[in-house]
């Protein structure tokens, strides 16, 4: 009983720490946000991410950084060049100058520029999948910071409600119709509702500091929502995401990338055998010959032939590895396949089923949660019902509500989900026919 005493104490201190460390929601909440805070829309939420998130910088750098390796693979060497002194006994000082360069195959050229250009489309894979994610991960938290702002307003509007019922209590206490104990418990609602706001208090920071650092801001600047939190519109036909996401999800892209690149790669390695172009020129810059007043330069020009006669090592070395790597992606891409068809199935399947329990607890659960604590509330004050009745109404009606909240965040963070897993937003594709009515 003491300990009981002591928390209802603690209710107007709890209930000014409440007001001092929270901000205002949304458009839902009656309080204002501060001046300085930075009112922003999900979409506005997801282009600044784009935009700022430090790891798109490293994805965009490495895309970069694969365009450069793909040029410095296909480059031409370099010439090289030779002086020497060369003195002989009777003779004059002989002082030989060469320049040479060794030009590789032509067709190698062709191969290490497709090994080249499937590194930058595996990098701008990895690019776009990143996106996609950062994309979904920003909706998701723009959500979750719309759904602790809107459990806040359910639970200042649950918190009023016990108020009510304890002014209420203690009248018919004072009335001699009420025992003490419901008088005591009614204050134990109450401040158990000073404390559920404290710790959803928590929550809000928490998503506002996810949010900051994903768009790219300070993780200490206020920021709020301009959004509402709202049922997703129907969901497309599955058949259509589903095309959509086998010819677009960058996994799929990067895996062809690489398989095309390791069909360069083996075809390279096979290539052992061909001739390289030599060429250079050579001239000498000491004491001319008596017969030549000038010295003129000598040029050659020929082939670098390698003799394959240990041709085995070959076969069975780098163009055997070559070859398994080959194999090894087209494995990779088949499961890979499988696994994006999966996974969009999976998340069109859990959207659907998200909107389907969204309209549930909208249109029944919820207006019969309500009309129980309205009743048992109106009841009690006629002298119907007992304290413990009403509070159990109001314990369910706030349950419905924040169950009805939370089902509203799944339905939108599924349909955030499935817009990852279909790599496309859902708005580009024709509306399919209504699940949920």
């Amino acid at each position: 009983m003491r300990f009981l005493l002591a928390v209802c104490a603690l209710g107007p201190a709890l209930r000014a720490s409440v007001a001092t460390a929270q901000q205002s929601p949304t458009s839902d909440s009656a309080r204002q946000a501060p001046a300085d805070t930075l009112r922003i829309t999900r979409a506005q939420a997801v282009s600044d991410a784009l935009e700022r998130n430090p790891q798109l910088v490293v994805a965009r750098e490495q895309t970069a950084e694969a365009r450069a390796q793909r040029v410095q693979t296909l480059g031409i060497p370099d010439p090289t060049g030779t002086a020497a002194l060369q003195p002989q006994h009777g003779q004059p000082t002989t002082k030989p100058v060469m320049v040479g360069i060794d030009i590789p195959f032509p067709d190698k050229f062709r191969l290490q520029y497709g090994i080249g250009t499937a590194g930058v489309r595996q990098a701008q894979a990895m690019e776009t999948g990143l996106t996609q994610q950062i994309a979904s991960q920003t909706a998701q938290t723009y959500d979750s910071l719309l759904v602790a702002l809107r459990h806040e307003g359910d639970l200042t509007e649950s918190r009023r409600l016990s108020a009510d019922f304890l002014a209420k209590t203690q009248a018919r206490y004072a009335a001699g119709t009420a025992a003490k104990l419901d008088v005591i418990q009614a204050e134990v609602a109450v401040a158990q509702g000073d404390a559920a706001l404290l710790s959803n208090a928590s929550d809000i920071t928490r998503a506002r500091t996810s949010l900051n650092r994903l768009v790219g801001r300070p993780l200490g600047l206020p920021i709020a929502p301009a959004d509402s939190l709202t049922v997703p519109p129907a969901l497309p036909e599955l058949p259509a995401l589903e095309t959509h996401a086998l010819s677009a999800r960058p996994e799929l892209t990067g895996l062809d990338a690489q398989r095309r690149g390791a069909h360069a790669s083996t075809t390279l390695a096979e290539e052992f055998w061909l001739p390289d172009v030599t060429a250079s020129s050579t001239w000498d810059l000491g004491a001319p010959d008596p017969y030549f007043p000038t010295s003129a330069p000598l040029f050659s020009i020929g082939v670098s032939l390698p003799i394959p006669i240990f041709f085995w090592q070959h076969l069975k070395g780098e163009i055997a590895q070559a070859r398994h790597h080959e194999r090894e992606l087209s494995a990779s891409y088949r499961d890979t396949y499988a696994a994006v068809d999966q996974d969009v199935r999976s998340a069109y399947a859990t959207a659907r089923t998200a909107l389907e329990q969204v309209a549930f607890l909208r249109d029944h659960l919820l207006p019969s949660a309500r009309d129980a604590y309205r009743v048992a509330s109106v009841s009690y004050g006629l002298g119907g019902s007992s304290a413990i009745e009403v509070l159990q109404a109001r314990q369910t009606m706030v349950a419905a509500e924040s169950q009805y909240t939370d089902a509203l965040a799944a339905a939108n963070a599924a349909q955030a989900d499935l817009e990852r897993a279909t790599a496309a937003p859902l708005a580009q594709f024709p509306p399919g026919a209504p699940d949920v009515h």
